[in-house]
Parts: structure tokens; C-alpha cells; sequence
């Protein structure tokens, strides 16, 4: 790109970085989801067309302005680009005027959507490279609240695009887009178990049985693809545990509990495992991007993994601060109360109120 180009970009990044992003409640993308008429498509798209770049400018501003070095980090420059390059796909599109216009639109989103796919991992490569160039394991909280910020924005820019192209591709019965109005979270739970399950089997060859209790005929309104990826991390996390903690041989591996509750404001589902706990001293690290209690011998690589879907056992120690960020998209929450010695129980708190709108990232 010429000087004159980058330099066109930047004004323009810096333009729309002042706008405030414009938060959407799961309501409003459900009830909009369900006329997929193409005016209905081509207002959707206008909206995109707008909002996406502020959204992008917002994240590429605080990129370039990240403390400690981390924005000369290698990869962070890598996503950096990224970035910038879907700003560019935007801007230089008109806003859609015409049905044909909407589907080259659609294209490009989806364009956008698959270049970012692997963008939290190459972020996580970042921080290891920020802290092998500061020689030390803490991350300081300023960095931990831009990594908050920026998987959150991550989160929203990904949902919008993703309901918008499952509008295209035709109505699914009980969906509107991405969301589900009758989400069955014991159903979703038993898809997350057999992914889990499969996943300790190739690492251990042995898995620990998972029984499923309390209200399993529940169903409410959510994304499918969001409750599985956090049940997914939260039970894979409980199966390798107990294993672990009891060893590949022992008899006969505790059971981890998964009880279902409905109340009215959440839904509440409790992970329950018997894998040793984690230390006191070791809870409030489980959300710094870096903690992993997984056995070293057994981490992963430093692999690019192409979605925020596909994860190893264990090992890169964002699992469960990602995890949270996609409770609290749409106003849940995620904790975990552990006792050393004996195990953990993580609690996912799912707000049954679809009217909360999606959890914006504010300041720069």
C-alpha cells in the first residue's frame, strides 16, 4: 500500500474510533432474524455496514497503543493487520443499496469472518512472546483488561456476522440465525460431553463417565454454538483433572456432575468434578490468559488453532477467561469454587432475559 494510502487508512480508522459502538440485545438479532426477506437482508447488511468498522477501528486504535512492547510483538502486529485489512473490505464498499449489492456485502463479511478465525491464538502467541521479552510469568492486569476487551469485541463482531450470513442460508425450525429459541442446555451438554469425552480418550485412553441432573426438559433462548463451547472447556477441564488426579489405572474414575437449574432471572449449570482442586492462591489466576494447571508434560504445542472451537486437552490457558467473556455477552456470568484436596465446581450463570443487551467494551 502506498504512504498515501496507509495514510488515507489511518484517518479513517481514527475517525470512526471516536463513534461509540452500539450494543444489540439478543431479542432484537432474534426477532430480526426471523424475516430473512432480502429488504429485511439489505437493512441488516446497512446496519453491518456501519457499525462493523467502528467496532474494528475501536480495536485497531487500542492495538497500536498497547503498553510494555506488546504492540511490536511479532503476532500482535500479525492480527493488527488483520484487522486493518477488514477495515479496508469495509470502507472502500458502498453501504448496500441493492439486493445484489447485500450479497457481495454477505461475501465479504464472510470473507472477514474466516481470515479471523485463528485470531485468539495468534493473540496467545503474542502474550508468550510479550512475556519470553520481559523474562517474566505475570501478566499485568493492564494487559489482562485489553485482552478482556479485545476477545469481547471479538465475541460481538463475530455473533453479527454470523447471524447475518445464517440468515442466508436458510430458516432452520426454532432458529432465528445463529440463536435457538427453545436451546435445550442438557442436550447441548451431552454434545459437549461426547466432544470432551473423545478428546480425553486420544490423551489418556481412559475418560471419566459424566451424569446429567436436575431440569434436563429446560429450554430457553440462547446460542447453541456459545453454550457448547463453554460447557465443552468446562468439562474437558473437569475429565482432565480427575484424570490426572486419580491416574490413567485407578478402578474406577469419579463421576463429574452436571446439574441443570432454571430460575427466573438465569439458567444456572453446575460442573462438578472430583480432580484434586485447584489452591486457593491459584483462583484468581485462572482468568490471566497464562494459568494452566494441566500437567506440562502433557500441554500442547504452540499450535495456531483455526477457531475459537477448536482447543487441545489443555495447555494454552485462555480456556476458561474466554469462557467467561462468552457468559457475559449477553449479561451471564462464570465463576468457580474449588477445594483443594477434593475438586471443583464451576457455576454458568446464563441470563434467561433476552432483553440484556450484548456486553460492549467501552474505554481505549
Amino acid at each position: 500500500m502506498s504512504p498515501a494510502a496507509t495514510k488515507n487508512v489511518s484517518s479513517q480508522v481514527a475517525y470512526l474510533a471516536q463513534f461509540r459502538q452500539r450494543a444489540v440485545t439478543l431479542k432484537q438479532l432474534f426477532d430480526f432474524g426471523l424475516n430473512s426477506s432480502a429488504e429485511n437482508l439489505r437493512r441488516g447488511a446497512c446496519f453491518l455496514h456501519k457499525e462493523l468498522p467502528v467496532r474494528l477501528a475501536h480495536r485497531i486504535r487500542e492495538l497500536e497503543r498497547l503498553p510494555f512492547g506488546l504492540s511490536e510483538m511479532p503476532s500482535v502486529v500479525l492480527v493488527k493487520d488483520m484487522y486493518l485489512e477488514s477495515f479496508r473490505d469495509l470502507v472502500e464498499l458502498p453501504c448496500p443499496a441493492t439486493f445484489q449489492d447485500e450479497e457481495r456485502f454477505t461475501e465479504i463479511i464472510e470473507n472477514i469472518k474466516q481470515r479471523h478465525n485463528n485470531v485468539v491464538s495468534i493473540m496467545a502467541r503474542g502474550i508468550q512472546e510479550l512475556r519470553q521479552a520481559l523474562e517474566t510469568d505475570e501478566l499485568n492486569p493492564e494487559i489482562r483488561q485489553f485482552l478482556d476487551r479485545f476477545y469481547m469485541s471479538r465475541i460481538g463482531i463475530r455473533m453479527l456476522i454470523g447471524q447475518h450470513i445464517a440468515m442466508h442460508e436458510g430458516s432452520r425450525p426454532g432458529y432465528s440465525g445463529l440463536i435457538c429459541e427453545k436451546c435445550s442446555p442438557a442436550a447441548v451438554v451431552q454434545e459437549a460431553i461426547a466432544d470432551a469425552q473423545s478428546l480425553c480418550l486420544q490423551h489418556y485412553t481412559v475418560a471419566p463417565e459424566v451424569g446429567v441432573f436436575g431440569n434436563v426438559d429446560l429450554t430457553f433462548t440462547y446460542v447453541p454454538s456459545h453454550l457448547h463451547h463453554m460447557l465443552f472447556e468446562l468439562i474437558k477441564n473437569s475429565m482432565r483433572a480427575v484424570v490426572e488426579h486419580r491416574g490413567v489405572h485407578y478402578p474406577r474414575l469419579p463421576t463429574i456432575r452436571v446439574v441443570v437449574a432454571e430460575g427466573y432471572e438465569d439458567v444456572t449449570i453446575k460442573v462438578s468434578d472430583e480432580g484434586g482442586g485447584i489452591p486457593r492462591s491459584g483462583i484468581s489466576r485462572i482468568w490471566t490468559y497464562l494459568y494452566t494447571t494441566a500437567d506440562a508434560s502433557r500441554m500442547a504445542p504452540r499450535t495456531i488453532y483455526h477457531s475459537d472451537f477448536q482447543a487441545p486437552l489443555a495447555g494454552l490457558g485462555y480456556g476458561l477467561p474466554i469462557s467467561r467473556l462468552y457468559a457475559r455477552y449477553f449479561g451471564g456470568e462464570l465463576q468457580v469454587i474449588s477445594m483443594e484436596g477434593y475438586g471443583t465446581d464451576a457455576y454458568l450463570h446464563l441470563k434467561r432475559l433476552a432483553t440484556t443487551e450484548e456486553s460492549i467494551p467501552r474505554r481505549l
